[in-house]
């Protein structure tokens, strides 16, 4: 016997997931359009397998303040530092990145770097007419079905932040493989930088925090 209940009726507790397969395309579809554009689940979805995840509470030992999550603050540090080096860049944030029929998924944020200038005046991200995005960020996530989705969208660059530490993923012959460098800031030591000043944002304030690192830049 199958149960057919409402994508909202779906409740999980914070950090936990979900996995549901033999799941068509337009399913997917269908579930994106129910759940509007804001939601606090996300979503990824390869190749028949779907994957709704909840974001980690804000933990009190992590001393988040209320409503702040890693991704805003990084998302902050690769504006600054991107400022800083005169390169344009555009955030697409959270726009749900699909290649139909076979991957979807929504980034906490992600942003045009090198191909910042062909997707200026785009309104509807379609991946057929733009290329994808130079970089995605994801906090607090562990799904294979995340990375796999990305890797069919041929995101280059992918940044997971999680438990105070940052993991890089290029894109490289078609798979992703984890890197202690950055493509997009090869000269700095991103991996060691992104969970030092999200934590001294936390600490001090994120503002005081980007005027420190704008004056450690200029040196």
């Amino acid at each position: 016997m199958s149960v057919t209940i409402p994508i909202r009726a779906i409740e999980l507790t914070p950090g936990s997931m979900i996995s549901i397969h033999n799941l068509s395309w337009q399913d997917f579809e269908q579930l994106l359009a129910e759940l509007g554009e804001q939601h606090n689940t996300r979503l990824a979805y390869y190749r028949g397998t779907l994957e709704i995840m909840s974001p980690l509470a804000l933990h009190v030992s992590e001393a988040w303040p209320k409503g702040i999550r890693p991704h805003r603050i990084i998302a902050d540090l690769v504006k600054a530092i991107l400022d800083f080096q005169g390169r344009d860049w555009e955030d697409f944030g959270s726009t749900t990145l699909k290649q139909p029929e076979v991957a979807g998924v929504e980034p906490d944020t992600c942003f045009y770097i090198q191909n910042a200038g062909r997707v200026r005046g785009c309104t509807d991200m379609d991946l057929a007419v733009y290329p994808p995005p130079d970089l995605a960020i994801e906090s607090d996530v562990t799904s294979k079905t995340t990375l796999d989705a990305y890797e069919s969208l041929r995101v280059p660059e992918v940044w997971i932040y999680r438990n105070r530490q940052l993991k890089i993923y290029i894109l490289q012959k078609g798979d992703y493989t984890e890197s202690s460098v950055s493509h997009i800031f090869p000269k700095l030591p991103i991996i060691q930088m992104i969970p030092q000043l999200v934590q001294k944002a936390i600490d001090e304030g994120t503002s005081r925090m980007l005027r420190e690192l704008k004056i450690q830049l200029d040196e």
